[in-house]
């Protein structure tokens, strides 16, 4: 399963030009800013497609941590999207999703599902384990990616900026 290509379902549906304004968040208890290579790889990526990461910032993979770096956050002015890097296995300590879900975000089941697909095709039956998401919080998206390179890199390229810019026109209207 391929995505289609931006000229055939026009720049409308995919990607865009407006620049949108992320904060991406790592989860973890054992990076530290110094070394996070995935949350790093999301801000690359991101700033390379032209996006602007107006925070990037590190969180312990705690329900109260997550919430309490969140909550502010997403209602600061130029962040339009949050990306969240680690905490969406199934361990005691995946701590994301169970964040988002007590603040009463609401998932957008699509993205997982295509997001295991893409995993599935690249680690095999184990893309089963993830709980990798998209949700709305304060009408803003929140995408709750797993903590390896290949992770973030498969849901950035292939999900995150084909899709971005329409999600917050829509949630816009």
């Amino acid at each position: 399963m391929s995505a289609p290509s931006p000229s055939a379902t026009g720049r409308h549906h995919l990607g865009g030009e407006r620049a949108i304004g992320f904060v991406v968040l790592s989860v973890s208890d054992t990076h530290t800013m110094g070394d996070d290579p995935s949350g790093e790889l999301a801000r690359s990526l991101l700033e390379s497609a032209g996006h602007k990461v107006v925070h990037y910032d590190l969180v312990a993979n705690s329900v109260a941590d997550i919430r309490d770096k969140l909550d502010p956050t997403l209602r600061e002015e130029g962040v339009e999207a949050v990306l969240t890097v680690g905490g969406t296995g199934v361990s005691s300590r995946d701590l994301t999703v169970n964040a988002l879900e007590a603040m009463g975000a609401r998932r957008l089941d699509g993205f997982g599902e295509i997001y295991r697909n893409l995993s599935f095709q690249e680690v095999g039956p184990l893309a089963i384990l993830s709980r990798a998401g998209l949700y709305l919080l304060r009408d803003k998206p929140v995408f709750a990616l797993p903590g390896s390179e290949r992770a973030v890199r498969t849901a950035i390229e292939r999900l995150v900026l084909p899709a971005v810019q329409h999600l917050i026109e829509e949630l816009e209207r």
